[in-house]
């Protein structure tokens, strides 16, 4: 097969071959090694910031001693957070490598013989990305050496084995999140200066992490992190599944300038929103039929929700674990006996409400709003979490309220009547609704990792903001517009009659 510059190309398709991307990675470490102007600062700063932080440790340690502090707190508490600094330090220095992994090559001219290699995009990319990461991971190791042995000679001070093994594991799966990201960058974009430009989106949400995690060091929840570390590392599959499905060597030479057009972007999602669903993936957007109320409640909405039956599943899963978490943590923390008193509510109960600042007011136009705020979140949050938060955000409320259930039933009450007066009036329709706009904002993150077969990652993500924003505007809106009237006027009626005051 031929690309577009005349190159001979091996077909994506077909089985990976390890050797043939470890070829391509001997070739990349060769040529990065040969390079002074890369392995000297990286080798002067990962020596150098450990010996600072080992200062840092000592004069901490001296400052509490000498104001009364106790030893043990800075040994246990801040040689560990410095440790996890001194890992992560050289990953970010070095994040530039994997910026340069593709687009560097490009702005050189020397991509288009990596290109004609006799290798499939798979084995090229991991072959690609895993020369990118041995050399920040190297030098983390490296940093973390360094530093362990300075403190070992001026302290004294050795970690648990168990610690040390945390700290490398976390720096591990931190450095592959960054340089997997840092590749996909680098292979959708035309030009370093861009690249480095994105690679915020990269750096600050992974700065944020570390500071959660110094937080969770200094209060010692050391196992913590090992959720962290598990989470990082479905995040390592999910960026490396990304990167393998997108890539493609030829729009990598074809490719010549980024362009931003509104003009286009308008009339693509224009398109993908007014077709009906079976014509929304096809690429000519010249198609672009009249708004049709009958077809889309008839045709449309049925469809999509029938082509969205994964996510729907996923969600319906999630939210039966959020039930059974919140029913565990009432067992685990129960409410002391009188705090809640169901029997004898006051008729007035649900008057005058107290205005309480983070909650929307006891209204329909409060509940309402807050609710569409909620599942817009939803959707934002699904964006920057390939959906991952989308699903936590219905999570909550669902395990709060299995929660209270459970701590009902435990106070000597029926949990089902509980339910069906506070819940059921409203949340039949509410939870719907909610389901469904939860699940459209679970697509558009999935849309990123996995764009729809015959669609690049960008069209992917307009054909599901288009399905999410239609399902949204004709469905989950009007739906949540009943559920808040049936809220405020009808469910305090059903919870006083039964268990109002005689």
């Amino acid at each position: 097969m031929q690309n577009t510059v005349g190159i001979e190309v091996r077909p994506t398709g077909g089985n990976v071959r390890l050797r043939q991307a470890f070829v391509i990675t001997r070739r990349e470490l060769r040529d990065s090694l040969r390079d002074w102007r890369i392995v000297v600062p990286i080798v002067i700063l990962t020596l150098v910031f450990p010996f600072l932080m080992d200062f840092t440790a000592a004069a901490a340690r001296n400052f509490v001693v000498q104001y009364g502090g106790e030893n043990a707190i800075i040994a246990e508490r801040l040689n560990p957070f410095l440790l996890m600094i001194v890992g992560f330090f050289p990953i970010s220095i070095s994040l530039v490598i994997a910026l340069e992994t593709f687009v560097g090559e490009k702005e050189r001219n020397s991509i288009e013989p990596l290109l004609s290699m006799p290798v499939s995009d798979t084995e090229l990319y991991i072959g690609k990305m895993l020369a990118a990461l041995m050399i920040p991971l190297g030098a983390s190791y490296l940093g973390v050496a360094a530093y362990l042995t300075g403190l070992y000679v001026t302290m004294a001070w050795f970690p648990p084995v168990a610690l040390l093994v945390q700290m490398l594991l976390l720096t591990s799966v931190e450095a592959l999140v960054m340089v997997s990201g840092a590749v996909i960058v680098s292979s959708q974009t035309t030009s370093v200066r861009a690249a480095n430009l994105l690679a915020s989106f990269i750096v600050i949400p992974m700065a944020l992490l570390v500071q959660t995690q110094s937080i969770l060091m200094f209060w010692g929840r050391y196992n913590v992190i090992w959720w962290v570390i598990v989470g990082l590392v479905i995040v390592d599959l999910i960026l490396i599944r990304m990167g393998v499905l997108i890539f493609n060597r030829e729009e990598i030479l074809s490719r010549e300038i980024d362009e931003f057009n509104l003009r286009s972007i308008w009339r693509d999602f224009a398109g993908y929103f007014l077709r009906p669903p079976e014509l929304a993936e096809q690429r000519d957007t010249t198609v672009s039929p009249p708004l049709n109320i009958k077809r889309l409640y008839l045709h449309d909405i049925p469809r999509l929700i029938r082509l969205n039956w994964k996510p729907l599943v996923v969600l319906m899963v999630a939210l039966v674990g959020s039930c059974v978490l919140g029913a565990v943590y009432a067992a685990q923390y129960p409410i002391p006996e009188g705090m809640i008193q169901l029997d004898s509510l006051p008729r007035d109960a649900f008057e005058n409400l107290p205005d309480i600042g983070f909650l929307p007011s006891f209204s329909v136009p409060g509940v309402f709003f807050n609710n569409i705020r909620s599942l817009f979140l939803a959707a934002v949050l699904a964006v920057l979490s390939f959906g991952v938060l989308s699903i936590i955000l219905l999570m909550i409320p669902m395990a709060l309220v299995a929660f209270f259930a459970a701590e009902v039933g435990m106070l000597g009450s029926s949990p089902w009547l509980f339910l069906t007066a506070f819940i059921l009036p409203h949340g039949i329709i509410e939870l719907p609704a909610a389901i469904v706009a939860t699940a459209f904002a679970l697509q558009i993150g999935a849309a990123l990792i996995s764009p729809p077969k015959g669609l690049n990652v960008g069209q992917g993500f307009l054909l599901s903001l288009a399905n999410f924003c239609k399902v949204f505007l004709f469905v989950v809106v009007p739906l949540m517009l009943a559920a808040a009237v049936l809220e405020v006027h009808v469910t305090p009626h059903v919870v006083l009659a039964f268990y109002g005051a005689g």
